[in-house]
């Protein structure tokens, strides 16, 4: 072979080197870049979920709340309408015995 030959089969060989060698590298850039957005995807639904958690939880939360507003108010408004009746029965006891009508016989 010549020295010719010699040379320009050593330079095919780098060539295809180098050209293997960039294959290899994107092929690598390409799994570093699948790893990532796979990486990043399930990130984005852990973050999702505990967002989805915490608002079902805030949402039970005031939903208990309102629930324990409704009932306080609800026995405040029947207490009150039980002293209003007692007042009242009082009030109307009081006048009937100013003006001597009485039930009592």
């Amino acid at each position: 072979m010549s020295n010719m030959q010699e040379t320009k089969a050593k330079a095919e060989a780098k060539a295809e080197e180098m050209s293997q060698c960039a294959k290899d590298s994107a092929t690598e850039a390409k799994d570093r870049t699948v790893d990532a957005a796979h990486s990043a995807t399930d990130s984005a639904i852990e973050t999702k979920d505990k967002t989805v958690d915490a608002a079902h939880s805030a949402t039970d939360s005031a939903t208990d709340s309102i629930q324990h507003g409704k009932d306080q108010s609800a026995g405040f408004l029947q207490q009150t309408g039980e002293q209003m009746k007692s007042m009242t029965q009082g009030a109307m006891e009081t006048v009937k015995s100013t003006l001597g009508v009485s039930d009592k016989k």
